[in-house]
């Protein structure tokens, strides 16, 4: 049995901008990709609405910092053969992570810090990494989310780089979510059910490669 962690934000979680509640089991990203995986990989999904890289967020409850959270994640879930990190749209909200892909990177490179050095337990090994560059923005007249988000559409077409920067300097794989899926016009963020699902299906053959590699 291999075991995948799905860490992420809303986009793993599965909101639902139409009725701002949670997408279908079947139809959250993760889930299509373990019933795609069969019966030998466990696929745990961990996301939070809100959840940065590595920023606070003080206006909620939950803990939306990845970088404090995700080491209680490895250890609850280890051992653990491959981590898929899907994090930085609430990077871009100014009081977060201040609006920019920049520092969204920054708090890329410190999760996957974090996942090549954490202490597991003696015998198990360090986990691979896949990063999934969120998908890109786009204009929405929903006055919430276009006062937290809107003046990030431009800024994030530039995630699939600062991804793809992180990954070539720590040896993980990339994705770019904006490849496969759209985010929705309801909110300009999230993904409606046929465009998680379309993102599930995708990560399916380089999720296989990876764990491969580790067979």
């Amino acid at each position: 049995m291999k075991t995948v962690l799905c860490f992420g934000d809303s986009l793993t979680w599965g909101y639902d901008a139409e009725t701002g509640l949670r997408h279908d089991f079947a139809d959250r990203w993760p889930n299509v990709l373990a019933r795609a995986l069969g019966d030998d990989v466990c696929v745990v999904t961990d996301g939070l609405n809100g959840r940065t890289t590595a920023f606070d967020d003080h206006t909620v409850m939950s803990d939306r910092n990845g970088a404090r959270t995700l080491p209680t994640a490895l250890g609850a879930h280890q051992p653990l053969d491959l981590v898929v990190l899907m994090l930085g749209t609430n990077d871009l909200k100014r009081h977060t992570g201040g609006g920019r892909v920049f520092e969204s990177r920054q708090g890329m490179e410190r999760l996957v810090e974090i996942i090549q050095t954490f202490p597991y337990q003696r015998g198990y090994a360090v986990p691979k990494i896949l990063i999934v560059a969120p998908p890109h923005f786009r204009e929405t007249t929903e006055p919430d989310f276009a006062l937290l988000f809107g003046h990030g559409v431009e800024e994030s077409q530039h995630f699939r780089s600062a991804c793809t920067k992180v990954a070539e300097e720590y040896g993980c794989a990339v994705f770019d979510a904006s490849e496969v899926c759209e985010t929705t016009p309801l909110d300009g963020i999230h993904l409606d059910a046929a465009h998680t699902r379309a993102l599930g299906e995708a990560l399916v053959e380089p999720v296989k490669a990876l764990l491969g590699e580790t067979a």
